[in-house]
């Protein structure tokens, strides 16, 4: 069997022109060799497909079985390769109609995809965008494979062909809904530890998220009340809090997007919590791509924190 490594992308351009034009010599003036160099271009054809290819006959050279079951995927891959290299190197916003997919958590869709499809409609309105969920070594590897172009997260554990970018970090604070028993003990924005600490909480339990850190804490701050209910994601969390009497402790941005909305109350939890941070990340092989590019530096400009 012949293997794709062993040819000559040169000499693939001069059986080409051969089967197109059935000439040696109106070959070499298509691709501007000399009738010599051409002919010795066919010889190690040839050599290489162990087939005469083209053979005298009464209306110039013609094609061997072989070659003619070569021309038409020979001239297919040829054409593909030449519009994939006259494609522009810079990226059009304005005008393309590319699609990007992106890897966020469900918090990260409620913080990103609103602002950032509002400023893709005004900037690019043919530019598709979409989310998906993925971590880990999937994510890795989907980025690695073009199935994922861009990931926005506090996401641990990434390959090293991956680049990235810090954004934002951001503290956790506890939500609760306005007309909540404890709302008359809040002072300064500040719910007493006492009260904290006896109060029901709300658990978000994804093994796959950050929080588990979270759990963590409050059991460590003598907050035993979270075992009573639990969501394995943050989207459902307002709908919870607004309705029953549970606390919930939550990154601020999407504290920030449900308060008003929900009705809940914004507070400063009163134990020590870690901070959250969320970094841009896409691999190596799109370093240079320009649509790639383009979509970076509109997420750095709608949510980098500055310096």
């Amino acid at each position: 069997m012949r293997q794709l490594r062993d040819l000559d992308l040169n000499l693939l351009l001069v059986l080409r022109e051969i089967l197109q034009r059935g000439s040696v010599s109106a070959a070499a003036r298509a691709l501007r060799l000399s009738q010599p160099a051409t002919s010795n271009a066919l010889a190690r054809l040839r050599r290489q497909f162990d087939d005469d290819l083209f053979v005298r006959g009464p209306r110039g050279m013609q094609a061997t079985p072989l070659a003619l079951r070569l021309a038409v995927p020979l001239d297919e891959a040829l054409q593909s390769l030449a519009a994939a290299l006259d494609q522009p190197t810079d990226f059009d916003a304005a005008s393309s109609s590319q699609r990007f997919t992106l890897a966020l958590t469900d918090v990260g869709e409620v913080y990103f995809m609103p602002a950032l499809l509002e400023h893709c409609a005004r900037m690019a309105p043919e530019v598709g965008i979409g989310s998906v969920r993925a971590g880990g070594q999937n994510l890795s590897e989907a980025m690695a494979a073009g199935r994922i172009d861009l990931a926005i997260g506090a996401f641990e554990d990434m390959a090293p062909g991956l680049l990235q970018r810090r954004l934002f970090s951001q503290p956790y604070v506890t939500l609760l809904r306005r007309h909540h028993p404890l709302a008359r003990q809040l002072g300064a924005g500040r719910i007493p530890l006492a009260a904290f600490k006896a109060a029901r909480h709300l658990l978000v339990d994804n093994p796959a998220s950050p929080y588990g850190q979270i759990a963590q804490a409050l059991t460590r701050a003598g907050v035993h009340n979270i075992a009573h209910a639990s969501v394995p994601h943050f989207v459902a969390v307002p709908y919870i809090v607004s309705q029953s009497d549970v606390l919930v402790t939550v990154p601020r941005k999407l504290a920030e997007r449900a308060a008003v909305p929900f009705g809940l109350v914004m507070l400063t939890p009163p134990i020590r919590l870690p901070r959250l941070t969320t970094h841009l990340f896409w691999h190596r092989r799109v370093q240079g791509d320009a649509a790639n590019i383009w979509l970076r530096r509109q997420l750095v400009s709608l949510f980098a924190e500055a310096g």
